[in-house]
């Protein structure tokens, strides 16, 4: 059986297909892109027999309606779409109101339990960074969401008169020293870096002081510019969310 996996997010698409187990042929689109020269960018990239096509969709209801049709046409198979649920796959969702979890925390977390079965943290770096703890129940915890780099970057030079725009780096500078900067545009983008690995060490400290130890792992567009700060080496998933739709196609409830 070959499925066409899509992980819709804001900034990117990512997409794989799962063929007798494993995720081959994987890719990625930024939603500039797709917004600049229309969905048939997309779909040039993507293979036309599939069986079928499951999706995590976080870029709205609109953007959604537009994928399943074209999407459909082009691989003549319904578009599945994941739902945030209250529980499944040996994860337990904390949400008073379960579909509000994002979906795509929800995979993430259900591609992390698959392969820890443990106290983990997911990290999701993107225009949001998102960290999700869960127990060694499997019980989500809950989560934090603050502004990823790029978006505290951006916010910054235009709620002031005096920082300029300043472009993120791919990666953190190298030396502990170095994450002091020594012009404007050093101190804003190493700030910023710095303000993301502080909230993952200190939520990955907390889970610690309450008796868990927690796996970190990291997934994301913006993973490799904190992927060499944290103190305690993670896990580098990119692909996370394709893996945790895989998961969940494979062990059907």
């Amino acid at each position: 059986m070959s499925v066409l996996l899509l992980d819709v997010g804001n900034s990117r698409l990512k997409w794989g297909v799962l063929d007798d187990g494993d995720i081959r042929r994987t890719g990625h689109i930024s939603q500039e892109k797709i917004r600049e020269q229309g969905l048939s960018v997309l779909t040039t990239k993507l293979p036309r027999r599939v069986d079928a096509v499951r999706a995590s969709n976080v870029a709205g209801t609109s953007f959604a309606t537009r994928l399943s049709g074209v999407i459909g046409m082009h691989c003549n198979a319904d578009v599945h779409f994941a739902r945030s649920e209250k529980r499944g796959w040996g994860v337990t969702n904390s949400y008073r109101q379960p579909r509000r979890l994002g979906v795509d925390r929800w995979v993430a977390m259900i591609g992390a339990w698959a392969e820890t079965q443990s106290a983990c943290l997911i990290v999701d770096a993107g225009t949001a960074v998102t960290l999700d703890a869960i127990d060694d129940d499997g019980v989500h915890l809950g989560g934090q969401i603050i502004p990823g780099v790029e978006t505290m970057l951006d916010s910054l030079s235009s709620a002031t008169s005096d920082i300029p725009p300043v472009k993120a780096s791919a990666k953190p500078a190298a030396g502990e020293l170095k994450m002091f900067g020594r012009d404007t545009a050093a101190a804003v983008r190493e700030g910023a870096q710095n303000a993301v690995v502080g909230a993952v060490e200190r939520a990955a400290r907390t889970l610690q002081s309450n008796g868990l130890e927690p796996i970190i792992i990291l997934t994301g567009g913006g993973a490799s510019r904190i992927l060499g700060a944290l103190e305690k080496a993670p896990l580098h998933r990119p692909n996370l969310v394709l893996h945790g739709l895989a998961h969940m196609l494979e062990n059907a409830q």
